[in-house]
């Protein structure tokens, strides 16, 4: 069951997250982006997890296309054998966050305190300091992630990972 439900498709590209839920079986992952290598459509971000059901693992694939292109690659999905249900939602009607960790230089945050400024005005977490270095991790959108890279960036970064979007739905899928 898809949620947008206009009888005509609009061909302007625009973000959809896909919500495809699984039993835990070896191939499946393969499966499901051989769906999106066949057509030549990037996947522009991917996270796999279990959910509040025993045994089932939700895929959330984050597309840049048409609706009638999402639509159709959601059907042959969902036909997949192992896929239990696939849907998709345009970002009104999700609830999304993405966590990113960045690891930078302990010295800058002993020989400049704006580093600690800067962690505290984008509400970020201290994970770890280590003597070479201390990892941070900001939680939030991915403008919101960014800010703080930009921000952090000057005082040397390290390594720098962001998990891409994850989201719950607004309605019951």
């Amino acid at each position: 069951m898809q949620h947008n439900i206009n009888s005509t498709f609009d061909d302007t590209k625009k973000n959809y997250t896909m919500a495809l839920f699984s039993r835990n079986r070896a191939g499946i992952l393969n499966r499901i982006t051989a769906v999106f290598s066949r057509i030549k459509l990037n996947i522009d971000s991917l996270n796999v997890s279990e959910t509040e059901a025993h045994g089932v693992y939700r895929y959330s694939v984050r597309v840049n296309t048409t609706e009638k292109l999402v639509r159709r690659i959601t059907k042959q999905i969902e036909k997949q054998v192992d896929v239990l249900k696939a849907v998709y939602a345009t970002d009104d009607l999700i609830v999304q966050q993405e966590v990113a960790l960045y690891k930078i230089p302990s010295e800058v945050m002993i020989d400049d305190i704006q580093t600690e400024d800067i962690i505290r005005k984008h509400n970020a977490k201290i994970l770890r300091i280590h003597r070479e270095y201390t990892v941070i991790e900001k939680t939030g959108h991915k403008h919101e992630t960014q800010a703080l890279f930009d921000e952090l960036q000057p005082y040397g970064i390290l390594e720098f990972v962001r998990s891409g979007p994850i989201s719950i739905g607004k309605i019951n899928y």
